[in-house]
């Protein structure tokens, strides 16, 4: 029951993504012909494989992650804090310090780590970056030889699908109809390449990441059939 999990005990986080390399150019001729034949079902005869390149950053193999934005709950007797901060700047140091922020204060049987669609995407790719560059994997992202029931993850879109694996819905869409108030994003996931490669506007990615990672919290708290969290209870640090 989502009622029964002390919202204390969850870290709620979300990543962009960019391709390795701002062009196809940039890859040495082995890795070309390997996105040649990774893409090759995607693209179909649609794209060659030099313009589906900015589409690259979905792939572990092919992409990097550019930041990775957590928020959690705090309270003090009644007053609820969503506290957010964002770990960027290069691919092995964000991912060092993510990791440090899980052994240090996430590592317990009771915590769990919560995203939209992080099971199938955020969760697995933060993994892969880490093995990667070898990092070794915390606990909460090692999943090898656990059962279902022992992995610690939630994400708001399975719970959204009540069993449906058919089902996808975007935290944009679920945000919409559960009535949570629409972030001020200027931006969405499909201009990230672009952000960062040609404005070079980190910061930019950085909020709109934050903002995710609100919106999944306010998700969850609909779900549990809680209280939005007002803008006063979301402190940036």
């Amino acid at each position: 029951m989502l009622s029964r999990i002390n919202l204390e005990h969850i870290l709620f986080l979300d990543i962009e993504t960019v391709p390795e390399t701002q062009s196809f150019d940039e890859l040495d001729d082995e890795k070309k012909a390997l996105w040649d034949q990774k893409s090759k079902y995607q693209r179909k005869d649609d794209f060659t494989p030099e313009e589906f390149y900015e589409r690259a950053g979905i792939w572990a193999e092919f992409g990097k992650i550019i930041c990775i934005s957590v928020g959690y709950f705090n309270f003090k007797g009644d007053i609820r804090t969503f506290r957010t901060t964002t770990f960027h700047g290069g691919e092995v140091k964000l991912l060092k310090e993510f990791k440090n922020l899980l052994i240090t204060h996430f590592s317990s049987a009771k915590h769990l780590l919560c995203g939209h669609n992080a099971k199938e995407f955020d969760f697995p790719y933060i993994a892969r970056r880490m093995i990667i560059h070898n990092i070794e994997l915390p606990y909460k992202l090692n999943l090898f030889g656990k059962k279902p029931w022992e992995i610690p993850h939630l994400d708001t879109m399975e719970l959204w699908k009540f069993g449906d694996y058919k089902h996808f819905t975007s935290l944009k869409l679920l945000a919409n109809i559960l009535g949570i108030p629409s972030p001020k994003e200027d931006i969405d996931g499909s201009m990230v390449r672009e952000v960062y490669y040609e404005e070079k506007n980190l910061d930019r990615i950085i909020t709109y990441c934050e903002l995710d990672v609100v919106t999944t919290a306010q998700v969850f708290l609909r779900l549990r059939g809680e209280e939005l969290l007002a803008e006063n209870e979301i402190k940036n640090i």
